[in-house]
């Protein structure tokens, strides 16, 4: 009997002493838990805060410009000596403009909306006019086989990267303002289609393959994000193709090109070398590169190294995990410029945010596919990476648009105007955002719009309520206000197409 006693007691104490000993275990792996939920929570609460999204464009730009700044330096140095007896040459006109294209970050981030927009017509015109110019012998000079180039006092500037903004700011000013008069589809295809083709018109007369192909995404992108008929956007979208085709094989030069992509081996030592090159530095830099500066491709083996080419120079001194932190970066890019665009309740900003996040994104993507042997070479430069002061100043421009945006999201504006202290904006000084506001016809039309679907009320003496249908419901008074079931012509900017 005692015996059996205390058997007992040994295992009741043998259970206790295992009880505690994995119940630490269990505290522990409860609170990784909670610390794991409470990252995501924070993480989640910063995401939503109001003024997320300028603080990642800030974020991203400076860190793509910096970055862009160093490779230059690097790539740059030889090809500057051998030219003009100075590693500095070309690193020192691409940060004077850098900062060229700074200031018009800061310009662009303090202008209001309503005067980019008043001013969106002139600006085009004054690009087209630039266009014809520099096609003049005599004024516009030749480089690199195209006939697209002002030179002032040593420095150079390339119209048609003004001409890609300059249409986007005025589509996107059309579209919205056609889209809240639900204008019919020829008036909203008119203008802008036929001068969007007279300014690809003057970039083909140059001849310039890659701008035309990037002043033809800028079209597609307008179309596509302004929700007009899908035929529509095919069409332009053939036309694009059919233009690039016959303008690639129109040059002996470029026809080479393709005929090198589609065979590299049957002319590697001439129109193939340098698509060749690019690929060896790649492959020299392995995993985690060469380390910085200490690249070879640059010693005049890879042609353009320090423009074109300088994907190939960050994947040979960065390697396979520097190539990928770069493409990383120009990913977190294209989700700030979505979040941008689906988060604005301006139509205009919206669509113009958007075409420039998938413009920008279009052109990493030329660029890195033909560096890469999946595109052939058209002359795209990699954006705030390449040396190109117009390329790099007019891309900075575009990015201070839509960090302007960012700010005129609904929650960052009610956070600023409520005296929401942020320290980005008081170290720029910048103004108050104005919140959007539909004018006095637009508000009409969406009361109007709104009455007319307001169903009957039914008589006093009906015993049974009738529920009030949800596609009833008084709509908020904005741009898309319940078009959403007006067909394909109505469809609105609202997230359908970005987000």
């Amino acid at each position: 009997m005692s015996s059996s006693v205390l058997a007992r007691l040994r295992n009741r104490r043998s259970d206790a002493t295992t009880a505690d000993a994995a119940r630490p275990a269990t505290t522990s792996g409860g609170s990784s838990d909670v610390r794991t939920h409470g990252s995501r929570n924070r993480f989640g609460a910063w995401l939503g805060r109001p003024m997320t999204s300028f603080h990642l464009i800030i974020a991203v730009t400076a860190l793509l410009t910096t970055m862009g700044l160093t490779m230059v330096l690097s790539a740059s140095g030889v090809y500057s000596y051998d030219t003009d007896g100075s590693p500095w040459v070309v690193f020192a006109k691409q940060l004077l403009w850098t900062l060229i294209g700074l200031v018009a970050f800061y310009v662009a981030l303090r202008t209001p909306v309503s005067v980019m927009r008043r001013f969106a017509f002139t600006g085009f015109a004054i690009t087209i006019v630039l266009l014809i110019l520099v096609l003049i012998p005599g004024i516009g000079k030749v480089a690199n086989g195209s006939r697209g180039w002002f030179v002032f006092a040593g420095f150079s500037m390339q119209p048609s990267e003004l001409a890609k903004i300059a249409l986007a700011i005025w589509g996107a000013h059309l579209l919205a303002a056609r889209r809240m008069e639900r204008a019919s589809l020829r008036e909203m295809l008119v203008p802008l289609v036929p001068a969007a083709v007279i300014a690809l018109a003057l970039i083909v007369a140059q001849p310039d393959l890659g701008q035309t192909l990037s002043m033809g995404v800028i079209l597609l992108a307008l179309l596509w994000y302004a929700g007009l008929p899908l035929r529509v956007f095919l069409t332009s979208l053939g036309a694009v193709l059919v233009s690039g085709l016959i303008l690639a094989l129109a040059e002996g030069y470029r026809s080479a090109r393709v005929q090198s992509w589609l065979n590299p081996a049957a002319d590697a030592q001439g129109s193939g070398y340098q698509a060749r090159q690019a690929r060896f530095a790649l492959a020299n830099g392995g995993v985690f590169g060469d380390g910085l500066g200490q690249g070879t491709a640059k010693w005049n083996y890879l042609p353009n190294a320090h423009n074109d080419f300088i994907f190939a120079i960050v994947g040979e001194e960065l390697g396979f995990v520097g190539a990928v932190g770069l493409l990383c970066l120009f990913g977190l890019f294209a989700y700030t410029g979505m979040r941008i665009a689906r988060r604005s309740a301006d139509p205009f900003l919206r669509l113009l945010t958007a075409t420039a996040t998938l413009w920008i994104l279009s052109q990493v993507f030329i660029n890195v596919g033909y560096v890469v042997g999946l595109l052939p070479v058209t002359g795209l430069q990699l954006p705030l990476i390449s040396a190109g002061g117009t390329s790099t100043s007019t891309t900075l421009l575009m990015i201070g648009i839509m960090a302007n945006a960012a700010r005129h999201e609904p929650e960052a504006v009610a956070a600023l105007r409520a005296g929401r202290d942020d320290r980005v904006n008081r170290l720029l000084r910048l103004p108050l955002p104005a919140p959007y506001a539909p004018t006095r016809a637009e508000a009409v039309r969406d009361r109007l719009r709104s009455r007319s679907r307001r169903p009957a009320t039914p008589p006093r003496n009906t015993r049974t309520r009738q529920k009030r249908p949800v596609s009833a419901a008084k709509t908020p008074v904005g741009y898309g206000a319940g078009q959403r079931k007006q067909g394909r012509r109505a469809r609105t900017l609202e997230g359908q197409r970005h987000g």
